[in-house]
Parts: C-alpha cells; sequence; structure tokens
C-alpha cells in the first residue's frame, strides 16, 4: 500500500473556489432569466384602447402594460427630471395630465416614427372626444413642438391651440419673458 499522496481529489480542494464557482453560476443563470422575460406588450394599431397606470410627467405616461408613452407634438415644463430643477408649470402640467388620464383608458394614435430615442412610444393621446395633447397646449401647459415630423392637419391645430392660449395668456404664456443678458 502506498502512503497517501498529499494532493488533494478536486472535489476536496478549497472551498473558495467551489463557492466562487458557485456565485458565478447562479449570477449567469439570473442573468439568462432576466434577459429572456417576455417585452412589455406594445400596442401596435391605431385607435388601441390602453389604460394608463401612472403618469410619469406633463407629457410621458406609464401604460398598464409597462409602456412609456411619450405624448408627440408637446414639450411640458419638467417636474421629476433628475438634476433638473422644476420648472414653472411643471407640476401643474403633471397634475393637468393626471386628472386627464391616470387610471383610465384612453385611445392611442400613432405617426410615422413610433418610438423615440429613449425607447418610449410616441402617440397622440384621446380621451372623452379630446386630443391631450392638444389640450396641454391650450392650456398654456406645453408650446406646440411643431420642428418635428408628423401630421400637418395636428400641427395645424396645435399651432392654433397654442395662439389661443398666447392670447389669453394662459400658463406658460402669463410669464414675462426674461430680459436679455447684457
Amino acid at each position: 500500500m502506498s502512503a497517501p499522496s498529499s494532493r488533494r481529489p478536486p472535489w476536496r480542494r478549497s472551498r473558495g473556489r467551489n463557492s466562487v464557482v458557485f456565485v458565478i453560476v447562479a449570477i449567469l443563470l439570473v442573468v439568462r432569466l432576466w434577459t429572456n422575460r417576455p417585452a412589455p406588450e406594445v400596442p401596435q394599431a391605431n385607435g388601441e384602447t390602453v389604460h394608463v397606470k401612472r403618469v410619469v410627467d406633463g407629457d410621458t405616461l406609464l401604460l398598464e402594460s409597462g409602456t412609456r408613452v411619450r405624448l408627440i407634438g408637446i414639450d411640458t415644463p419638467e417636474s421629476v427630471k433628475p438634476n433638473s430643477p422644476v420648472e414653472p408649470f411643471g407640476p401643474e402640467a403633471s397634475e393637468f395630465t393626471k386628472k386627464m388620464v391616470e387610471g383610465r383608458d384612453v385611445t392611442l394614435e400613432f405617426d410615422r416614427e413610433r418610438l423615440d430615442q429613449y425607447d418610449r412610444l410616441l402617440a397622440f393621446v384621446f380621451i372623452d372626444g379630446k386630443m391631450l395633447n392638444e389640450e396641454l397646449i391650450r392650456a398654456g401647459l406645453s408650446p406646440a413642438e411643431t420642428q418635428y415630423s408628423y401630421r400637418s392637419d395636428i400641427k395645424r391645430r396645435f399651432i392654433n391651440a397654442e395662439k389661443e392660449a398666447k392670447a389669453a395668456r394662459r400658463g406658460i404664456w402669463s410669464l414675462e419673458p426674461e430680459a436679455p443678458s447684457r
């Protein structure tokens, strides 16, 4: 009988190495499960009715499906943007949008571009026969953003709503213009 070897078999090597291997395998398993989860259902058809779970801010909605929707043709003042101050009329724009659509079913209409650079769905949002995008402009809570590519008939509607808000000095149009700096 030969003398016992001083080398341990591979399965009896230090527990530290086995722990590291276990942790790596566990991480790979979690990553695999996370990346294979189904993506939220994204509305595809014009006129599709969806449920608004929450209003993120004046111009962004979170649907029940987890999809974020960015309203086309408007840009409400910031109210929740990280590392940015709350802008005048930002909270009012958020509150306006909440009162109109939060917790309710809305109808979405799309234009040519479906997603913005942040992968939010771009849409015109309708509720009770009104277009939320247009109502925010009419209330003076957003300028009409006409430099982007979307339907010209809706651009005209937005321009008219902005003219109406400016004439009535509503919302952002009630603010005194800043004096030029010297």
